[in-house]
């Protein structure tokens, strides 16, 4: 079998690159509610206008979470995954879909209507997923693991233009996540880890 070498990184295909969507960066309150933060007197702390940018970059965001999971779901349903690998996809779908459930809250709370996932069949022909070339394990995995990688650099890239520096860790949490999907990924495919330093978010 051959396996994938270290792909290079890049934010270029980043399904989250909606961080900085059109030039606006997610506010510090948007990313509170997607940390699952207590959010106190939301109404007179944060504008109409802000929220109504931050819910249309939240939308984006669940739209690229549905695709996500339709990703893992396909791959899964493939009958391509051994049973190991087929519990780790189980599991990191699940992590997806809690992402899921906080942008649709925090969409919800915002005033704003969370957008529908496609239809799967959209999805399936989707070209930037391109299902169709998947014929092995391997395939799926790596599919997840540019899924992942993209996640990681997205979010590194937006920490710097919060606007209240205690929300670094809500992003620091969901970075770690990525990035546990990301090397697990790596490590089936037997990938070679980064050999420099601060190899991500470059």
């Amino acid at each position: 079998m051959t396996h994938a070498r270290f792909p290079q990184l890049t934010v270029a295909d980043s399904r989250r690159g909606f961080l900085k969507l059109g030039g606006i960066a997610l506010s510090g309150t948007a990313v509170a509610l997607l940390g699952g933060l207590p959010m106190r007197g939301l109404a007179a702390s944060h504008s109409d206008a802000k929220a109504s940018g931050d819910v249309a970059i939240l939308n984006v965001a669940l739209g690229l979470e549905h695709e996500g999971i339709a990703a893992y779901e396909i791959g899964a349903g493939s009958g391509l995954l051994s049973k190991p690998l087929l519990a780790v996809a189980t599991l990191f779908k699940s992590h997806h879909e809690g992402h899921r459930t906080a942008l649709i809250g925090a969409i919800e709370k915002m005033g704003g209507t969370p957008v529908h996932p496609k239809s799967m069949d959209d999805y399936k022909a989707s070209e930037k997923l391109s299902i169709s070339s998947i014929k092995t394990g391997d395939d799926v995995l790596r599919l997840a693991q540019r899924l992942e990688l993209g996640a990681v650099n997205a979010y590194i890239g937006v920490m710097p233009s919060f606007e209240d520096r205690n929300l670094s860790q809500v992003a620091g949490r969901l970075i770690a996540d990525e990035t546990m999907h990301w090397t697990a990924l790596t490590q089936a495919l037997g990938g070679s880890l980064p050999t420099p330093a601060f190899s991500f978010g470059a």
